[in-house]
C-alpha cells in the first residue's frame, strides 16, 4: 500500500507500512529502515471494536512534526486494532527507509525513538543464534531480538529509547522507556484494552481534540516540586511511562510494570578511591565513544560547568572536534558562563558559538518556549536550553549535554545536607528546634532552612521529598485557594515513588537519595526539558554520563567517594583534574545562569514576570490566592526570603494556562 485512501478503506485486513516524506530509493519497502531520533504514536482499538482513526492518527503525528521533520509513517492493522505512527528526523544510514518496521512475516511491528548503542554486539549474538539482517540498524535489532528474548530484550540493550511494538503472533501491543528515562512517552487508557500514546502529551490531545482537565495532583505536586513526577501527569486521563517501565495491552487488559527494578548493592569490599576513579573514566570514555556515532554533524551544548568541560576533552580523547554552544546573558555577571565555556573550549582547541540572551528576549519568547513543553517544568534553564538549542541546530542536527553527574555523585548543596543528616538526627531536639528557628530569623539561606526541617522527618521516603520541597506543605496549602486540594495530594507525590523504595532500602542515606534522583528529578524535570526544547528545533540531545553501565556502577560506591566535609562530587573533580585547568576548579555552580532570574524579581515594577502574577485576570487565580502569591512576591522583593523557584513555577504555569486556554 502507498497512498492513505488504501490505507483508510482497509476493513479487516492489516495496512502495509506507507511513508510520506523526502524522496528516496527505498521509498514504499517497509523493511528498510534508519537509525533515527524522531517522535512515535499509536493507537490500540482491539479486535472486534471501532477502527483505528486514521485521521486521528495522523493528528497526533502532525502534532510533533517539529521532532521529526524529515517525514512520517504509518501502520494500521484493522482486524487488530492497532495503529502505528512515526515522524522521522535522520541520523544515521540517511537513505535507510522508513518507520514503523516489520519483520518480514508481518507478524512484528515497531515504531521507534532512540537509539541502542550496543547493537552491533546484540547483531552478532541473534546472527549467532541463525537470525538473518536485512539492514545495519538498531531498530531491526531490537524487532529480532524482541523475537529471540521476548520482554528480556530490554535487559540486554544499552541505549535511550521508547517503543511501541506490535506482537501478532501472541496478541499483544508493548509500550516500554529506557532507564534513564531520556526518551519520553505519555498515554492514555481508553478501554480494557485500548489507548492511545505518543512521545508527547500534545499529540494525545490531538487525538480526540479534547481539552483535558487539570489534575489537581500533579498541579499540587509540580508547586511542590517544579515538576510533575511519573505517571502523574498535568492533563487528568493522562500518564506518563516511568523510566524504565513497559506498558502491555492483550486480551488480559492493560498492565503496567517497572522492568528495570534495579537493585544495587555496595561493594564489598569498595575498590579505592583510584580505583573507581579510573574505572569510571573507562565507562564514561566508552560511553562518550558510543554517543559519538553519528552520519550528521555533532555538537556539544556547554556550559562552564566541570561536567561539560570534561564532556568536551573526553569528546577530544576520541579524536573529534566538535563544536561547541553556550547560552550567555552578555553581561559580566557572576552567573554568566560564557567566560568559563569560553576558556574550556580555548584550552581544549574547540570552535565555540553563543546564543545571547537579554532579560527581555528571555520575558518576551517565554511563552514560546513553554508552548514547547508538554507540561509546565518549573526551571528557569529551561529558556537558556531553548535558545542553545536553536542556534546548535544551525549547525548540527546531534548534540551532547553532560547532564548526570550531579544527582548521581552528589554536586548539589542539598547533598551535603543528606549525607549529615544521620548526625543531625542525632543532636537532642531542643537544640535541633533552636537551630531552626535561627535561620528562620535570618535572610536567605533558603537550602539550609529547608534542610533542617526536612533531615528530622523519621520516614526515609517522606524525608526525601522535603529534601526536594520548593515550599512546605502548609504554605503550599494555604497557597491554593480554599477547599480545592485535600490534604492527602501530597501523599500522591509518595505513591509514585513507592515501586523505588525497594532499590536503595540496602543504600545509605545519601546514595538511597541520588537513587531516587536518578529515577524522578532527573527525568521528569531535567531531561523532560531537554528533550522537549531541543526536538523543538529538530535538535537530538544525547547524555552519555547517563549510560546504564555508568548507572549501575556508581550506584555500588560508597558515598564518602562522594562528599568530604563542605566538598561535593569528590570522584568526578578527581576525574576532571586529569582534564581540565586549575582555574576550572576556583568557580561555583551557575547551571545555565539561570540563577540571574531570581534577582529579576527583585527588579521594577515594570518586570513582565512580576506583573503577571500581580494580574488580577492571570489564569492561575482560579487555582491560588492571589493575595497570597502577592505576599510571596512582596518577600522575595525585599529580600526577606528567595522565592524565585516557587515564583517562576508560577509564571510559566500562568503561561501554560493561557496557552491552553487559547487552544481551546
Amino acid at each position: 500500500m502507498s497512498t492513505s485512501d488504501s490505507c483508510g478503506a482497509n476493513n479487516g485486513t492489516a495496512c502495509a507500512t506507507h511513508w510520506e516524506g523526502p524522496p528516496s530509493t527505498e521509498r514504499g519497502r517497509h523493511f528498510l529502515h534508519s537509525t533515527l531520533m524522531c517522535a512515535i504514536a499509536g493507537i490500540i482499538t482491539g479486535p472486534d471494536a471501532d477502527p483505528v482513526d486514521e485521521l486521528a492518527l495522523r493528528r497526533m503525528c502532525s502534532a510533533m512534526a517539529h521532532r521529526g521533520p524529515d517525514g512520517s509513517g504509518f501502520y494500521i492493522d484493522q482486524a487488530s486494532g492497532v495503529g502505528l505512527g512515526h515522524r522521522r528526523l535522520s541520523i544515521i544510514d540517511l537513505e535507510g527507509g522508513s518507520q514503523p518496521m516489520a519483520t518480514p512475516d508481518g507478524t512484528l511491528v515497531i515504531t521507534f525513538n532512540g537509539e541502542i548503542y550496543n547493537h552491533r554486539e546484540l547483531r552478532r549474538e541473534l546472527e549467532g543464534a541463525g537470525y538473518e539482517f536485512r539492514t545495519s540498524s538498531d531498530t531491526e535489532v531490537l524487532l529480532l531480538g524482541y523475537r529471540h528474548w521476548g520482554d528480556a530484550v530490554l535487559y540486554r540493550i544499552n541505549g535511550m529509547f521508547a517503543f511501541g511494538l506490535w506482537d501478532q503472533r501472541n496478541d499483544r501491543v508493548v509500550l516500554a522507556r529506557d532507564s534513564a528515562g531520556i526518551k519520553p512517552l505519555y498515554y492514555r487508557i481508553l478501554g480494557p484494552r485500548q489507548l492511545v500514546f505518543a512521545s508527547e502529551a500534545n499529540a494525545i490531545e490531538a487525538f480526540d481534540r479534547r481539552k483535558p482537565d487539570i489534575e489537581l495532583a500533579a498541579l499540587y505536586s509540580y508547586m511542590r516540586l517544579g515538576y510533575t513526577p511519573s505517571p502523574l501527569s498535568i492533563n487528568a486521563g493522562t500518564g506518563k511511562l516511568a523510566p524504565g517501565t513497559m506498558l502491555t495491552v492483550s486480551s488480559g487488559g492493560i498492565r503496567q510494570s517497572r522492568w528495570w527494578a534495579s537493585r544495587p548493592r555496595p561493594f564489598n569490599p569498595p575498590p579505592s578511591f583510584a580505583d573507581a576513579a579510573k574505572r569510571l573514566l573507562e565507562l564514561y570514555s566508552a560511553a562518550v565513544r558510543r554517543n559519538l556515532v553519528s552520519d550528521v554533524p555533532v555538537g556539544l551544548l556547554l556550559s562552564g560547568g566541570l561536567d561539560s568541560g570534561l564532556l568536551l576533552a573526553l569528546i577530544n580523547e576520541c579524536g573529534s572536534r566538535v563544536k561547541c554552544f553556550t547560552a550567555t546573558y552578555g553581561t559580566d555577571d557572576l552567573d554568566d558562563e560564557l567566560v568559563d565555556a569560553n576558556g574550556f573550549a580555548r584550552a581544549l582547541g574547540n570552535p565555540h558559538a553563543a546564543a545571547r540572551i537579554s532579560r527581555k528576549l528571555f520575558e518576551d519568547q517565554l511563552s514560546h518556549v513553554v508552548a514547547s513543553l508538554d507540561e509546565p517544568i518549573g526551571s528557569a534553564s529551561i529558556v537558556p536550553m531553548f535558545f542553545v538549542s536553536q542556534r546548535a541546530r544551525a549547525d548540527v542536527k546531534v548534540a551532547l549535554m553532560g547532564q548526570g553527574p550531579d544527582e548521581l555523585l552528589g554536586g548539589y548543596r542539598r547533598h551535603v545536607g543528606v549525607y549529615y543528616g544521620q548526625y543531625w538526627r542525632c543532636v537532642p531536639s531542643p537544640i535541633r528546634h533552636a537551630a531552626r528557628h535561627a535561620l528562620d530569623l535570618i535572610p536567605g539561606l533558603t537550602t539550609f532552612r529547608r534542610a533542617a526541617y526536612s533531615l528530622d522527618v523519621p520516614n526515609r521516603l517522606a524525608r526525601y521529598l522535603n529534601v526536594v520541597t520548593l515550599l512546605s506543605p502548609d504554605l503550599l496549602a494555604d497557597l491554593f485557594r480554599p477547599g480545592l486540594i485535600a490534604n492527602e495530594l501530597s501523599g500522591k507525590i509518595l505513591e509514585s515513588w513507592a515501586e523505588l523504595v525497594p532499590g536503595f532500602e540496602s543504600l545509605d542515606e545519601l546514595n538511597g537519595f541520588n537513587y531516587l534522583e536518578v529515577r524522578s528529578t532527573l527525568p521528569d524535570q531535567l531531561l523532560a526539558y531537554g528533550d522537549r526544547l531541543s526536538m523543538a528545533h529538530g535538535l537530538e540531545v544525547r547524555f552519555p554520563f547517563l549510560d546504564v553501565e555508568v548507572i549501575n556502577y556508581v550506584e555500588q560506591l560508597p558515598s564518602a567517594y562522594k562528599i568530604c566535609g563542605l566538598r561535593r562530587k569528590l570522584l568526578q573533580r578527581k576525574i576532571c583534574r586529569r582534564f581540565l585547568p586549575a582555574r576550572a576548579f576556583r568557580g561555583r555552580k551557575k547551571g545555565f545562569a539561570a540563577n540571574i532570574t531570581a534577582r529579576w524579581f527583585r527588579g521594577p515594577q515594570t518586570c513582565r514576570m512580576g506583573s503577571l502574577l500581580r494580574d488580577p485576570g492571570s489564569l492561575i487565580f482560579a487555582y491560588f490566592e492571589p493575595s497570597k502569591v502577592g505576599a510571596l512576591l512582596d518577600l522575595h522583593q525585599t529580600g526577606k526570603r528567595d522565592h524565585s523557584r516557587v515564583l517562576f513555577n508560577l509564571v510559566v504555569l500562568e503561561e501554560w494556562l493561557r496557552l491552553r486556554s487559547a487552544r481551546s
